[in-house]
């Protein structure tokens, strides 16, 4: 079992204003050359949730292009010159730092400016490479570091876990700065920003509460899944993650922690394995045949797909909850 440790990141505010800051050379609809010909502010995104976040506050306004197309893994992006130089011709750059180091690497060499890290928006925990990812209601018991279960693979800067859109509290708090930083970037339709985020937090605030009630009452509180990308969905509603990999979902798991996981599921009453829909599900059904569970997708919502359980983040979101609910026994 893991202690969660909470990487302390400014305040939720001056993140708010220090991205907002960054924006500010680029004000008016038409400032930079990312938008096209038709004055709307371009917007490059890393992957989709950031896209989706672009999408949803911009509405009209922008023109979102994203450096991950669909049914490409995020981890294993490769960016090229020809896309950094592209880079520094968008009025604004929308990223997570930490999750995609090529990104990282483009954007840094990039000179572009007018850059919203959605990483100092909210903040970042570390997710034990240990075991459980315990929830918050009483949930911390302490552990030894045992086994790891990244396979030398940390996430982000420090060990800090990236995968904030999966809880859709602090999928609202990045919402919120992504919001205000379009409101600099371009003035003239601050309102309608300000409108579309206030709706986005809506709607995420009532998903929370979904989740909340969903997941409050069941049989196991213990779900296995392909890679560790739920350590805050995990956390947020009382579960325990157990990953077969780490953050990478292409690493391969050693037969040590083959065995562990089989002896968990039959003392955690586990039913289902978790695979995925942009890895391979080879050792989730591995691991699922050895043990005689089921298996079901749990989508870490990095890209959407014409294999993606829902057509945005939203619906996707809702398939997660119903597979969790059946898989744990919710009542």
């Amino acid at each position: 079992m893991n202690v969660r440790r909470l990487i302390p990141t400014a305040a939720l505010a001056g993140a708010v204003a220090l991205g907002a800051t960054a924006l500010t050379a680029c004000s008016g609809a038409a400032a930079g050359t990312g938008g096209g010909k038709d004055g709307k502010v371009g917007v490059t995104a890393s992957f989709y949730p950031m896209a989706f976040l672009a999408e949803q506050i911009g509405k009209d306004h922008v023109k979102v292009d994203s450096l991950t197309k669909p049914g490409v893994e995020p981890h294993d992006l490769e960016i090229t010159p020809r896309q950094t130089g592209q880079l520094g011709e968008a009025d604004v750059v929308l990223y997570l730092k930490g999750l995609q180091p090529a990104v990282d690497k483009a954007v840094s060499l990039s000179g572009v400016k007018n850059v919203v890290d959605a990483s100092t928006l909210t903040e970042l925990e570390v997710h034990g490479s240990s075991g459980h990812d315990h929830g918050a209601e009483g949930h911390t018991e302490g552990g030894g570091e045992g086994e790891g279960h990244d396979h030398g693979h940390e996430h982000g800067e420090a060990g800090r876990d990236p995968h904030v859109w999966l809880d859709p509290a602090k999928y609202a708090e990045i919402a919120k700065g992504v919001g205000a930083a379009l409101e600099k970037a371009d003035p003239d339709h601050a309102a309608d920003y300000k409108k579309n985020t206030d709706e986005l937090v809506g709607k995420l605030t009532a998903l929370d509460t979904e989740f909340k009630d969903g997941l409050k009452n069941t049989a196991s509180r213990t779900f296995i899944t392909t890679h560790s990308a739920f350590g805050y969905l995990a956390e947020r509603y009382g579960l325990d993650q157990e990953a077969i990999s780490g953050v990478d979902p292409e690493s391969e798991p050693s037969p040590a922690r083959m065995k562990e996981l089989q002896g968990l599921a039959k003392q955690e009453n586990v039913s289902t394995v978790f695979f995925e829909t942009l890895a391979s599900d080879k050792t989730a059904r591995t691991l699922a045949a050895d043990t005689g569970l089921k298996t079901d997708v749990l989508d870490p919502l990095e890209g959407i797909t014409d294999k993606s359980q829902g057509a945005d983040y939203f619906e996707v979101m809702r398939s997660n909850l119903k597979n969790l609910q059946k898989a744990l026994g919710a009542k």
